[in-house]
């Protein structure tokens, strides 16, 4: 008997599991417009209501992949690695690790994303070199892959089609916030790419899109069993976004921050992030057996400037202006930076990161709608983080702002980001958890 698509939705909307050719025949149709968008609507909120199992997620993961072309990077390098961050304020990740596991002899090919409303977007920070390419073609993507080990680029039309259309519809319909979607989501352009071995960096906290840290383990661990179900090599990585990563958040700021971890003089919780996300990637890619030896591997490429110059390799590949890896002065700068005086002393006790990304996206480094222009230049720089002593009248931070109107908004809501208190206060953690390996859970996930 014909599958319906009607069929499809009374069943989960009554609880039930799908087979893969249900779920095939649904992602088939929505992407041919055989199934009309108040169909993959309901069916969209069915599963935000009654979750999907780690089989069903799997299986619709990997027919949103093969919705579209699926990149084979095998006959230019055996073994390429990935990550994905989840998304926060601050998070140049991507800029330091890349480089250096490249550096270290592991190929890393990634397709990212741009920046919306408080997070930022990797695609958008590279833009701050001059003449720097993100479109590129898939033969273009493989012949760097394999010339300079090292490839950021953005994704084409032609990579998991369905999930750009479902995402849309998602997005306008209330049912972004179901973790088997978001999962399915992520994973089938992280599958599409041809990766062998994914890290995932999940945030977790204010500046995040999970709350909490059991949601932030619900979906890391959802994507690991994806992962590995797809037959990849997986590690989650759940990290803290309560507080902003690093000290710079804006484009060129945060390039420049990252070009200075490169060279071993990065802040020290992003410093320790890059480490343990290069030293997962090493690991999965069988470069290091354990993370010790891997730890010890991420500094020797990062010592000897083997890192930094592959970083140099990779923006001159992709037609950036190297004077400005060489010189980090050069890149855009903020015709004004002004900072933000403490209104107390005090421990600094909280830095609300969501905040930060706000008033980022204020100065014009960041979009409030897609297709807004991006201000490469500015952004905040954090003097004090939590755990902090700070003296009255002391730079919390420094705002860099090209307009003085968004210049007075960006400090008016900066010192709503900053709580105090008078006795000692523990920084939090960064990383809370990491994920190696598959769940034994056969439960649905809502």
């Amino acid at each position: 008997m014909a599958l319906r698509m009607v069929d499809l939705i009374v069943k989960k909307r009554d609880g039930g599991v799908h087979t893969r050719e249900e779920i095939e025949f649904f992602v088939q149709g929505y992407v041919r417009d055989e199934i009309p968008d108040y169909q993959a609507s309901a069916w969209c909120m069915a599963v935000y209501f009654q979750g999907m199992t780690p089989e069903e997620t799997a299986w619709l993961t990997e027919a949103m992949a093969r919705s579209g072309e699926m990149l084979d990077l095998h006959d230019v390098a055996p073994f390429v690695v990935d990550k994905h961050s989840s998304g926060g304020v601050g998070d140049k990740t991507t800029l330091a690790v890349g480089p250096i596991v490249a550096a270290a002899g592991l190929p890393v090919g990634k397709m990212s994303g741009r920046g919306l409303a408080h997070t930022g977007g990797t695609l958008d920070k590279l833009e701050s070199f001059r003449g720097f390419r993100t479109e590129l073609t898939f033969s273009e993507f493989k012949r760097q892959l394999q010339e300079v080990g090292l490839v950021i680029a953005g994704p084409t039309h032609d990579l998991a089609p369905a999930d750009k259309k479902l995402y849309a519809l998602r997005d306008v319909t209330g049912t972004v916030p179901s973790v088997p979607l978001i999962a399915a989501s992520i994973m089938s352009k992280k599958i599409a790419t041809g990766s062998d071995a994914i890290v995932l960096d999940v945030k977790v906290g204010q500046g995040a899109f999970m709350k909490t840290l059991p949601e932030a383990e619900r979906l890391a661990q959802l994507m690991v069993d994806i992962g590995v179900q797809l037959g990849r090599r997986m590690a989650a990585i759940i990290s803290d976004m309560n507080q902003p990563l690093g000290r710079a958040v804006g484009n060129a700021l945060e390039v420049k921050e990252a070009l200075a971890t490169l060279q071993g003089q990065g802040p020290a919780d992003f410093t320790a992030l890059v480490e343990t996300v290069a030293g997962e990637m090493l690991r999965l890619g069988g470069v290091a057996a354990t993370a010790t030896e891997a730890g010890r591997r991420v500094t020797e490429v990062v010592a000897s400037g083997a890192a930094w110059q592959k970083f140099r390799e990779f923006v001159v590949a992709q037609g950036g202006d190297p004077a400005q890896v060489d010189n980090p002065d050069l890149l855009p700068q903020a015709r004004w930076r002004e900072p933000l005086p403490s209104p107390r002393s005090g421990y600094v006790a909280a830095i609300d990161a969501y905040a930060v990304g706000l008033v980022t996206m204020l100065l014009g480094g960041g979009r409030a709608k897609k297709g807004d222009p991006i201000d490469h230049a500015v952004g905040v720089v954090l003097h004090k983080k939590v755990g902090d002593w700070v003296e009255a009248g002391e730079p919390l931070c420094e705002i860099h702002a090209n307009d003085p109107a968004r210049l007075a908004e960006a400090k008016r809501r900066l010192l709503d980001a900053y709580a105090f208190q008078e006795t000692p206060v523990s920084s939090p953690p960064l990383i809370h958890r990491i994920l190696t390996g598959p769940s034994t859970s056969t439960q649905g996930v809502s």
